[in-house]
């Protein structure tokens, strides 16, 4: 299932606003209709960001204007703008602004150029969903109760998933796992999106309040946690959905394995540590009320925190697209990349 797509000169998404009750595609036409799109999570999850800001700025090649690379550079800017956590936005942009300075002049050359490397980005991410799947499928007994957080399906990638994505592929070799999914406040995405893949795909899932994990784990009902990342930075500390490291935390008190599953492209090399990830807040209405309904009495402040910083000694390995990071998550981290680089020559 595809999240975004390139057709007859438009960016399509599939709107994850609309979810579980509607299957909507939207139709974008225009950089700024997409950069709306990522701001308002009808498209969601790292990856997917990324391949549909590279879609974003494919579209403003398209328009006929004067200095091109100007224009392009400051459609970058603001679609850069929309979701700052996740690295692989920033690192889609700038590869697409690279593209476009390699190809100036000829403006249907320069579209062509930037048409082409938006679909590379797309088919690459595809590539390293399906890496992770095999690789973290291999990992997974048979029985295994595995509860996961968030969605990190198709819907949070261009195809297939990452955390959610070994899900699929140990439920398709017959390993008979069940899968706890939590709810995600605030915009729940585990109730709405996970729950709705998990039904399509047929693997056997429960949902579960946020602040049910714990007591799960105490009970001795799960096997391990798998979540996926926005964010990795260089000593393995992982930037997730708000409510990540608190399930980290409990993990670890119940010696419960928390693996991370998140492609190489997710790792900023830039970033020494997870106190130097920008961690998103959003629009505190999304805490304040469910469904149009007001929850919190007006006039008392809300603070909506998007993202958490799970540090690197709470995690037990991140599967990655060329393989599993185990500790120590830097020294490993860095022998995957090298490896990947050397691979592709």
């Amino acid at each position: 299932m595809r999240t975004v797509w390139w057709e007859a000169g438009t960016v399509r998404l599939l709107d994850q606003t609309r979810l579980p009750d509607e299957v909507v595609v939207r139709t974008c036409h225009a950089w700024e209709e997409v950069a709306q799109a990522i701001r308002e999570l009808a498209v969601r999850g790292a990856p997917a960001i990324g391949a549909a800001a590279a879609y974003a700025l494919a579209l403003a090649a398209g328009e006929e204007r004067g200095e091109t690379l100007a224009f392009l550079r400051r459609a970058a800017e603001g679609l850069a703008a929309t979701r700052p956590t996740a690295v692989n936005l920033r690192w889609a942009l700038e590869r697409m602004v690279a593209a476009a300075e390699r190809a100036e002049g000829e403006p249907r050359s320069l579209a062509a150029a930037l048409l082409r490397e938006a679909e590379a980005i797309a088919d690459e991410d595809v590539r390293a969903n399906r890496a992770i799947a095999e690789f973290g499928a291999a990992t997974i007994a048979p029985g295994e109760r595995i509860l996961t957080y968030c969605n990190t399906g198709s819907l949070a990638t261009v195809e297939i998933g990452t955390a959610y994505g070994i899900l699929r592929r140990a439920h398709e070799q017959g390993k008979g796992i069940e899968v706890f999914a939590c709810e995600t406040r605030p915009v729940l995405q585990g109730a709405r999106l996970t729950a709705w893949e998990l039904q399509r795909d047929g693997i056997p899932g429960t949902i579960i309040t946020d602040n049910a994990a714990g007591s799960l784990m105490a009970q001795g009902a799960v096997d391990r946690v798998l979540v996926g990342a926005d964010r990795v930075a260089r000593n393995g500390d992982v930037a997730n959905k708000i409510g990540t490291y608190t399930l980290a935390v409990l993990a670890r008190a119940h010696e419960v394995p928390f693996v991370v599953a998140a492609p190489l492209s997710t790792l900023d090399r830039r970033a020494a540590g997870g106190a130097e990830i920008p961690l998103e807040e959003r629009d505190p209405q999304e805490v304040a009320a469910i469904g149009g309904r007001r929850l919190v009495p007006a006039g008392v402040r809300v603070r909506n925190i998007a993202f958490d910083v799970t540090p690197h000694h709470l995690v037990s390995a991140i599967v990655t697209d060329a393989g599993v990071a185990t500790p120590p998550l830097e020294r490993s981290l860095a022998e995957l990349a090298a490896a990947s680089r050397a691979r592709r020559g």
